[in-house]
């Protein structure tokens, strides 16, 4: 009979040795969107070997850095180019640019550390020589202003994938956390999808509405992806995949990359921050044109009513439960470190993935489910992705007509 401590000692080999072959492929991480609200995009002073001493008034340090995406066994990253979707369209087409360059001008710094990846022969060549590959992707179709034509030069700046909307519903898409507009995606948003299967840049969900996830797979000619989201079924929050889309994914090939937002993977930390909103709102109508009455009654509330902790159980959660309705080959790993406060208690930055794979190994994971997770599901997807390009290589770009309005209608 095994002791707990040679259980654990078993554990902790199956997933070092899992990430030693398939280091982490992780789908998502906010750096990029750090430079520029941190340091204007200015870089040159900028030390991303180590940026534990970036903590300021009222901001914590950074979740990332080069010494730290080594420990956490990260070997290729999707940076994520993420502006505002607050921005009027033109702008963030020009900030979405600069993301690009920004984040292109960082890997540039390093380059015995990070290598630009566009293809999936880039990401293993890269892994091969000990060096992070480095993707990028759009997070939000408001980064192509509503035009096909700069979608497909994102892609030629080096973009593959983008997540079809941020929080905020499109002229063609609906979001998850706002007001739908279309009840998924509209014509237009179809031929998005269709043109980024044509060109090779991955469809990401992570963000849009039920109907929209739908839409899109129904219209999905390659593997779509989740780049960072957790199981509905698990924890309601909306940016969750449900089941019904679940039971889709191996149809398609694609892969949920589970998150580790907190408010995304525990269900009781997502009911008690509702119960904070609603508490915060009851004081304002209880005390209007009394802000520090509302402040220190609100400061009371938080003292007796302590937030619940977020686990790496709780991560593994969701795991367990995209296995079991989609399946092992349509698991991937999308942390959002850089994009949130924290990550769960033992995964608060980017070293924390060994201890992920740790527990998932206690829960009866082999090596080779481990790897599949860690980076080989998504070679898989983006594999198949290419392998679609080249079979539609005669296939001409779908045009619209310069500065026509897509404004919703079907």
């Amino acid at each position: 009979m095994s002791s707990p401590t040679m259980a654990q000692d078993s554990a902790e080999s199956t997933a070092a040795a899992a990430l030693d072959a398939a280091p982490v492929w992780d789908g998502h991480n906010d750096v990029p969107i750090q430079l520029r609200s941190r340091v204007g995009n200015v870089i040159d002073g900028f030390d991303f070997r180590d940026t534990l001493d970036t903590a300021t008034a009222g901001r914590s340090a950074m979740h990332s850095d080069l010494v730290r995406l080594r420990e956490g066994k990260v070997g290729a990253q999707w940076w994520s180019v993420y502006v505002s979707a607050d921005l009027p369209e033109p702008e963030a087409v020009q900030a979405t640019v600069e993301q690009i360059d920004v984040t292109k001008r960082l890997i540039a710094r390093y380059p015995d550390d990070m290598q630009l990846a566009l293809t999936a022969d880039d990401v293993e060549e890269a892994m091969a020589a000990g060096r992070i590959a480095s993707l990028l992707g759009m997070e939000g179709g408001h980064s192509i202003g509503s035009s096909l034509a700069v979608l497909r030069q994102m892609y030629d700046l080096g973009a593959r994938y983008m997540t079809l909307t941020h929080g905020k519903t499109l002229s063609w898409a609906d979001s998850a956390t706002d007001a739908p507009k279309h009840d998924g995606l509209n014509a237009f948003g179809m031929d998005v999808v269709r043109e980024m299967n044509r060109i090779g840049m991955l469809v990401d969900l992570s963000h849009v509405s039920e109907a929209a996830m739908m839409d899109a797979l129904d219209v999905a000619q390659a593997p779509v992806i989740f780049s960072h989201s957790g199981a509905r079924a698990v924890t309601g929050h909306l940016r969750n995949v449900p089941d019904n889309v679940l039971t889709r994914l191996p149809a398609n090939g694609g892969i949920v990359m589970v998150v580790a937002l907190p408010w995304f993977i525990t269900e009781d930390l997502r009911q008690h921050a509702a119960d904070r909103v609603a508490e915060e709102a009851r004081l304002k109508a209880l005390y209007p044109g009394l802000p520090d009455t509302v402040e220190a009654q609100l400061a009371k509330w938080d003292a007796e009513n302590r937030a619940p902790v977020s686990t790496i159980s709780d991560m593994a959660d969701h795991i367990d439960h995209v296995r079991d309705v989609a399946g092992i080959d349509h698991i991937g790993i999308g942390g959002d470190y850089d994009g949130m406060p924290t990550g769960p208690v033992g995964m608060e930055d980017v070293t924390g993935y060994p201890a992920l794979f740790v527990e998932l190994a206690k829960r009866g994971y082999s090596q080779d489910d481990l790897e599949k997770i860690s980076s080989r599901n998504m070679m898989r997807v983006m594999r198949a992705a290419e392998a679609y390009v080249a079979s539609v290589a005669s296939m001409t770009p779908i045009e619209y007509p310069a500065g026509e309005a897509r404004d919703g209608e079907e």
